[in-house]
């Protein structure tokens, strides 16, 4: 019997460091085009790998803004540096509450902000957390935390692409990489924000869809309110504008509304601010430059943060 067992242990052992030496291989040989299942991009759309370096030397802000592109599209920090405001703007590319809970364990300590901004788009609350977690997998030093989200997401592609990236991660294959400050999808801005050549949108049909709220992003939006709360920092929840003609198709706003307030402070700017769809976005869900400017004087108005 203990020789079975032995010889499990040896076969799940030998199994081990075979898979992961095969990932590793095949990450390093295999064209990206054919790796479907291993997701390692550094420096992709977003700028992620530019903000998760600059944020690892920043302490001590008044606002942290949070979320995913609406985030890092739509909080300029230029504008809040106008008004006597140090802010970092941690949003990174299709974020959920997942990654929005790791990146709280890692950086919230050094960062201490006064108040939170954190930017809800439903489609967050919905998605399986992969696009995301291998974003910052590949765009960041991995940890513990890593780890655990990859558990909590339980999905092949992200296993492998956390292997991997430990792999490039213990070898430092990053260290000498620097991100173009400018490439499709916008430049980015220092304080974590990226700014789209200004651009406007013109109007498709959408079609009609409910807000649908995955019970792991719930749990983990929960932990972060939880972890705020034990800290006593401020936490303010915002809808960011999207065109009326893409917030329109969603059938059951007033339900996401509701569940949002039941948590923190929560403003829907969908509902606050009238902007035409053909003037401040440049597309169906993200502020251009102009819409960003006035979106931004609003929050500062709203939580009295302007400055005289």
């Amino acid at each position: 019997m203990k020789k079975y067992i032995r010889n499990i242990f040896l076969l799940t052992g030998s199994f081990i460091v075979f898979y992961v030496v095969g990932i590793i291989l095949f990450g390093e040989l295999t064209p990206s085009l054919f790796t479907q299942n291993l997701n390692y991009r550094i420096g992709t759309y977003g700028h992620s790998f530019t903000r998760l370096k600059e944020v690892k030397d920043v302490k001590d802000v008044d606002i942290l803004f949070l979320g995913s592109s609406h985030a890092y599209r739509g909080f300029d920090p230029g504008i809040y540096k106008r008004n006597g405001l140090k802010v970092f703007n941690l949003g990174t590319s299709s974020q959920t509450p997942i990654q929005t809970h790791l990146l709280l364990n890692r950086y919230l300590k050094n960062l201490n902000p006064k108040l939170i901004i954190y930017d809800v788009y439903p489609e967050t609350f919905s998605s399986d957390g992969v696009e995301s977690a291998v974003d910052i997998i590949a765009n960041d030093k991995n940890d513990m935390n890593s780890l655990k989200m990859a558990f909590n997401i339980n999905h092949i592609k992200v296993y492998n692409t956390l292997i991997y990236g430990i792999y490039r991660d213990l070898l430092n294959l990053n260290e000498n990489y620097k991100e173009p400050e400018c490439k499709r999808g916008g430049c980015y801005v220092s304080g974590g924000f990226v700014q789209e050549k200004l651009s406007f949108y013109s109007k498709k049909e959408l079609k009609k869809k409910k807000i649908e709220i995955d019970p792991k992003q719930l749990k983990a939006f929960e932990n972060i309110r939880k972890k705020l709360d034990k800290k006593e920092i401020p936490l303010t929840l915002v809808y960011s504008p999207i065109t009326s003609n893409d917030y329109q198709r969603y059938t059951n706003n007033n339900s996401f509304d509701s569940l949002m307030k039941s948590y923190s402070t929560y403003y829907n700017f969908n509902k606050n601010l009238n902007l035409n769809d053909s003037i401040y976005f440049y597309d169906s869900n993200h502020l251009n430059q102009l819409g960003v400017n006035i979106y931004n004087k609003e929050i500062l108005s709203r939580l009295e943060l302007i400055k005289d």
